[in-house]
């Protein structure tokens, strides 16, 4: 009986492995390159990566930030999952200038006391969804000193005094610019 059920189980492996010898094996067909188009409002947040700036610098987890003209710098937290990077600003106070929005707001740096005031025209006004709801905040376009390059960028302005960094530095100032290890800290002093 054991004798016959392998008989048996040999036929049916035999029909098996023929029927799939003749039957056509489907292929997948090879799809072209597609070029993707990002929506111009998104353009500017991505910067272009230039040959002539790679290699690319490594830095930490942490790191000084001076937002220029200020003397002091802001010890930064650096947030490869934050698309937009934010600064901890103090009385802040929407305004209109010129038919335009502006922005007029202090910082002031916690570890040295250095205080200035900007004005700034709104880039633009996204809302953020936070764990415990969402609030509206407000983009300005800051100069920034990291690492000996001075660099233009988009910063939203956030209430930050709950948190150990006042500073927090995301893809839009990271991309094309800097490696991150997690493991260093105030690489760029």
């Amino acid at each position: 009986m054991a004798r016959l059920l392998k008989i048996l189980m040999l036929f049916n492996l035999l029909i098996f492995a023929t029927a799939c010898q003749n039957q056509n094996p489907v292929r997948p067909a090879i799809v072209p390159g597609v070029e993707i188009r990002m929506p111009e409002k998104n353009k500017a947040a991505t910067p272009k990566i230039e040959k002539e700036k790679l290699p690319l610098k490594i830095i930490g987890a942490v790191e000084p930030i001076y937002f220029l003209p200020m003397k002091s710098p802001f010890l930064s937290r650096i947030d490869t999952g934050a698309e937009t990077s934010s600064i901890d600003a103090d009385d802040v106070r929407t305004f209109e200038r010129e038919g335009e929005k502006w922005v007029a707001f202090d910082l002031v740096n916690r570890e040295t006391a250095e205080k200035y005031h900007f004005e700034k025209r709104v880039k633009r006004q996204p809302t953020v969804k936070r764990i415990n709801g969402s609030e509206e905040r407000v983009v300005v376009v800051m100069d920034i000193k990291m690492g000996g390059e001075i660099i233009k960028a988009e910063f939203s302005l956030a209430h930050r005094d709950k948190f150990n960094y006042q500073g927090l530095i995301g893809r839009n100032i990271l991309a094309g610019r800097f490696l991150v290890d997690t493991s260093l800290a105030n690489t760029l002093r």
